[in-house]
């Protein structure tokens, strides 16, 4: 008898006592593992989520979660793991192609979700949304939203066809949000996600309790779940609206995420006739999202919409390349396209397959029949691809989806019966539109954007780099309305904050200070005796601040620095127009003047603790200053990022330029890299 899959629960991995249910393998019919749950402690496993990986991960900064998640990508990607799972994918009816897809696609996410952790969020526990809000006409009271990590579970529920890649794009974005993750695989395909979470466990880098896996049903899990927990979904529509009508959903707040299949097109230019790159592009990009996967994709193209003129073109060009495509066992030389997940698959597409055909006809393939290479064409879940050819005012196109290598072709008029086609499909997950004309781009994509969560415009000019229709990407939204599920997955550090509570504290600047571990105007200042240039980061302090000495702005200075920029904006050069220039009234310092200016005011010229200044952000000039007007600046440390991977870190300073009357003149962040010791913890 074939291997008993286990779940990884409560820190111990769990075998059921019975004999569970065969898990066959897709290509030959052969029994691979067999799957239950009876007796697991569900409820356990989301108290061990909860108690145990939840406090450990919220206890480690973004960063720290950041170079977490780095090294699993890389224990994942090593020739040993791969491998595995590459041999063990076969059996799933995937190619290795199909495979790099899911297992390479899934480790590229986590790295990408990594680096947007460490780029992209504080090296804290919490991340602020947008700049402090004044509540109060003397700056005294101050509002400032937030982001903070919700003390429950996320359980993800995921679909067969992408058995690594839909658990990691899941748990990296959930793992960076300070969330434990129950997995819960689908079932057909649950054998690879086992042995990838196996593999995760027994390299300990993860903290216990933030990973767990339910190889089986999961009965009685959302029963467990509450208010701060999440439910992230990859499956069909109508198990989504199933979702939604539990009680815990309804009633007790837990989230819950939708990432369903979708009825997705692609939408041919009038200009992409025959011969140009475009109309070769379109068809090459339904061909693969037709055989990638064998259709199993719920971002593959199910609906071509082209313009009437060139119906028969495509029909003919991609017949044709479906005509080389050989089915067969996916380790079999020369295969491009394997099998369908299971047997069950198979029926339930040629099932759909019929009642799309009753709507139109068949123009290539067979569903009931199939040659295949190294392989017995029915104890495999093997069906050839399938292109139909359908009236777009039909119903079935727009609301029957073969979930596999199938695609139903279709002519619109003009571009808004085009785009009404589309909307037809009741929200879709990614859309493409393949034209080199940019008017026909911006009609196409202006109405098609309501109703989709992606959209790729393909042409000859970045189709060397374009990733295809059918690709998310770690850095886009994924997800879309309506039918698609309108839920979204993620989008760089979209997703970790999706996952996170946005909460508007109110309070004075030094509780927000405090609160916020960043400086905020009106709190308290520290000015000592030593200029804070000439501190390390590990001397640093929030609010430490140099209040500089004073400088007269003359106009040779402004004629100088004109001269030697190049600068000569009347405003800086011509007296008799600058006083005609109502903002102005005479001649005025180019802002990078005072900018520059202020820099001398502050440095420190000797070698020190500060190693570089890597930008300037949210520069404002806010009183122009004239011949004669005094500057200083005040220039507070507003916030300390230490890096985790270097013995330098990051500081914000916030810089305010004032004038005589202390009127400020320019506000701005200085950035710049601070060692974390100078040298050998002294000042030098």
């Amino acid at each position: 008898m074939a291997r008993r899959l286990e779940s990884y629960a409560a820190g111990s991995w769990y075998a059921a006592p019975d004999e569970g249910a065969p898990l066959l393998d897709a290509v030959t019919g052969e029994e691979v593992a067999r799957l239950s749950s009876t007796g697991l402690d569900l409820a356990a496993m989301v108290r061990h989520g909860r108690e145990v990986g939840g406090p450990a991960l919220r206890s480690l900064t973004f960063h720290e979660r950041a170079g977490l998640l780095k090294a699993l990508a890389k224990h994942l990607g090593s020739p040993e793991v791969k491998e595995e799972l590459y041999d063990l994918s076969y059996s799933t009816g995937a190619t290795l192609r199909d495979t790099q897809v899911d297992v390479d696609g899934g480790i590229g996410t986590v790295f990408s979700i990594a680096s947007k952790g460490t780029r992209e969020l504080p090296n804290d526990t919490i991340v602020l949304d947008g700049p402090p809000e004044q509540l109060g006409r003397g700056g005294s009271f101050l509002g400032q939203h937030l982001w903070t990590s919700r003390p429950g579970v996320v359980v993800q529920v995921n679909a067969f066809n992408f058995p690594v890649w839909g658990m990691l794009e899941k748990l990296a974005p959930t793992f960076l949000a300070g969330m434990p993750t129950i997995v819960k695989p689908a079932p057909q395909t649950a054998y690879v996600t086992e042995l990838a979470v196996r593999r995760i466990i027994e390299a300990g880098i993860l903290p216990e309790g933030t990973l767990q896996l339910l190889a089986g049903g999961p009965e009685g899990l959302l029963d467990e779940l509450d208010v701060h927990d999440v439910v992230a979904f990859t499956g069909s529509a109508r198990t989504g609206d199933l979702l939604r009508q539990h009680p815990r959903v309804l009633h007790h707040g837990v989230r819950l995420q939708v990432e369903a299949d979708s009825l997705n097109c692609s939408i041919l230019g009038p200009d992409a006739g025959p011969g140009t790159p475009e109309h070769e592009l379109f068809v090459k990009g339904l061909v693969t999202e037709m055989t990638v996967k064998a259709g199993q994709k719920c971002t593959a193209i199910r609906r071509a919409i082209v313009p009437r003129e060139h119906l028969d073109s495509v029909v003919e060009a991609v017949s044709a390349r479906l005509d080389s495509t050989t089915v067969g066992d996916p380790r079999a030389e020369g295969v491009r396209m394997g099998a369908l997940v299971s047997l069950a698959q198979r029926d339930a597409v040629r099932d759909a397959v019929r009642r799309l055909a009753g709507a139109g006809e068949v123009v290539f393939g067979d569903p009931d029949r199939v040659e295949v290479l190294g392989a017995d064409a029915e104890r495999g879940a093997f069906l050839s691809p399938v292109l139909l050819r359908a009236d777009g005012d039909a119903v079935e196109p727009h609301d029957v989806e073969a979930f596999g290598p199938v695609s139903t072709v279709m002519a619109y008029d003009d571009l808004d019966h085009a785009v009404a086609l589309a909307a037809r499909g009741r929200g879709s997950l990614a859309g493409s539109v393949v034209t080199h004309d940019p008017a026909v781009a911006r009609h196409l994509v202006l109405g098609l954007a309501p109703w989709h969560g992606r959209l790729l415009v393909l042409d000859r000019d970045d189709a060397g780099e374009s990733t295809g229709h059918g690709s998310p990407l770690p850095v886009l939204v994924h997800g879309g309305p309506g039918r698609a599920g309108g839920g979204e997955e993620l989008g760089g550090t979209r997703a970790v904050l999706h996952l996170m509570q946005r909460t508007a504290v109110q309070g004075s600047p030094d509780a927000l200070t405090a609160i916020t571990g960043r400086w905020t105007t009106g709190s308290a200042r520290s000015t000592g005796d030593v200029h804070p240039f000439r501190k390390s980061l590990a001397e640093l302090r929030i609010g430490d601040t140099i209040v500089s000495e004073s400088r007269t702005v003359t106009l040779e200075d402004i004629e100088h620095f004109a001269e030697f920029t190049g600068d000569t904006f009347y405003a800086h050069t011509d007296q008799e127009a600058a006083e005609k220039n109502p903002l102005f009234g005479g001649i005025v310092a180019h802002g990078y003047l005072v900018v520059s200016l202020a820099a001398g005011l502050f440095v420190h010229p000797d070698p020190g603790p500060v190693l570089a200044n890597f930008g300037v952000d949210q520069l404002r000039f806010l009183t122009p200053v004239q011949a004669g007007d005094t500057i200083a600046v005040t220039l507070t440390v507003k916030q300390i990022t230490p890096r985790t991977s270097a013995d330098y870190g990051e500081v914000r300073w916030d810089a305010v330029v004032t004038n005589a009357d202390g009127a400020p003149v320019a506000t701005y962040d200085v950035l710049t890299l601070v060692a974390k010791t100078w040298p050998d913890g002294s000042r030098g």
